[in-house]
């Protein structure tokens, strides 16, 4: 009988083994770990803070920050060549394109708050044009990183020159920032309005201005 029941035993623990061994590696368990390293300092930051890291809601904080945090910056493990793929298409349109309320997120570098906000983008093909939803994957690039406003609109707009040669480039973004808004001087309100003007729309007012009045519509 009891020869019996450790045979049982063993055949179970074997089949849990086997299951185990096949289970995808995303499969979520209360004992997984995603970066051992990373998460180290997230904990670290909690005691720091006060926080007891092993309460329940707490257990699997450094965990979930680790991804998201490597999710909010993964524009450094990108490349604009790379999102763009073979989107680019031979073509003899020469008026203003324009995607605009693109919506982004970034961190700011100075307190990896969020700032969020809207991108506006329009260019003068040169004899090619981009698939439209490249535009908003070139801008991902970018904000997913920590970042300032400032450079964000330009990153686009240069990387957009490299990668279309076109007669001009027009970025404009619109954002609130959570470093103003929820600490310092805390105006809830505020918002930051950037622009970068290349080519056509840097030389020519006319252009520049039917742009501005397109993406306020």
């Amino acid at each position: 009988m009891a020869s019996q029941m450790n045979s049982t035993t063993n055949n179970i623990s074997g089949s849990l083994n086997t299951l185990d061994s096949n289970a995808p590696h995303n499969l979520s368990t209360k004992d997984d770990s995603y970066d051992p390293e990373f998460e180290a300092l997230i904990t670290a930051m909690l005691n720091r803070l006060g926080e007891n890291p092993n309460r329940d809601g707490l257990q699997r904080t450094p965990l979930r920050v680790a991804k998201a945090l490597d999710f909010l910056t993964s524009g450094y493990t990108l490349s604009v060549d790379e999102v763009v793929n073979d989107a680019l298409f031979d073509d003899p349109c020469e008026e203003m394109v324009i995607v605009k309320d693109i919506e982004f997120y970034s961190l700011c570098e100075h307190h990896m708050l969020p700032f969020f906000g809207k991108t506006h983008i329009g260019y003068i093909p040169s004899g090619k044009i981009i698939g439209l939803s490249k535009l908003a994957r070139v801008t991902d690039v970018f904000a997913r990183r920590l970042q300032v406003q400032e450079r964000l609109t330009n990153q686009i707009a240069d990387a957009l020159i490299n990668i279309l040669d076109p007669l001009g480039v027009a970025v404009v973004t619109e954002a609130s920032h959570f470093c103003m808004m929820m600490r310092g001087v805390q105006k809830q309100n505020s918002s930051t309005i950037a622009s970068a003007m290349r080519g056509n729309f840097r030389s020519d007012a006319r252009t520049r201005q039917e742009f501005m009045n397109l993406i306020r519509r």
